[in-house]
């Protein structure tokens, strides 16, 4: 069977630059992919949700983390696809890819309330690194959006 993926729809989805407070981000590393690969907490939108509601229950389902407050929304919105070799299997095959609204939040509690074992785990472990780090961990299909991302943290930061 050859299906056209170019015809499925971009999944609508969230993702999350979360600083503490020496501005270094959470990145954590997936369950599902078994090379070094970090990334930021992400996910997709659920029907009447919006999206920084989205925002918040992703952050709290996959790390418990719920003691954070937002700095801004970013401008605009990025776009990923997934590679051919993910087609049809992410997502049960309903999405070629994401479109994301990315959210800058300060992260206010103690890394104690930080827990990936959570009901439906999706990370192995986690870690803050420095923002000019985050391009460098991430899987290849997502690169360019983790630049844009950086490039727009930065000029927030700074």
């Amino acid at each position: 069977m050859n299906k056209n993926f170019s015809t499925l729809p971009l999944r609508s989805g969230v993702g999350i630059v979360v600083l503490n407070k020496e501005n270094k981000v959470f990145v954590a590393r997936r369950i599902d992919n078994p090379k070094n690969f970090w990334q930021m907490p992400q996910g997709g939108v659920d029907d009447g949700e919006d999206f920084l509601k989205a925002a918040f229950r992703e952050l709290k389902e996959e790390t418990s983390i719920k003691s954070v407050e937002l700095i801004r929304e970013l401008d605009g919105t990025t776009t990923y696809e997934l590679p051919n070799r993910l087609l049809g299997i992410i997502w049960k095959g309903k999405y070629r890819g994401q479109k994301q609204k990315w959210f800058l939040m300060r992260f206010i509690g103690n890394d104690n309330e930080i827990n990936i074992n959570t009901k439906n785990p999706e990370f192995l472990d986690w870690k803050w690194i420095e923002l000019d780090l985050i391009t460098e961990l991430v899987v290849d299909f997502k690169h360019h959006v983790y630049k844009e991302v950086k490039e727009k943290v930065k000029k927030l930061i700074n």
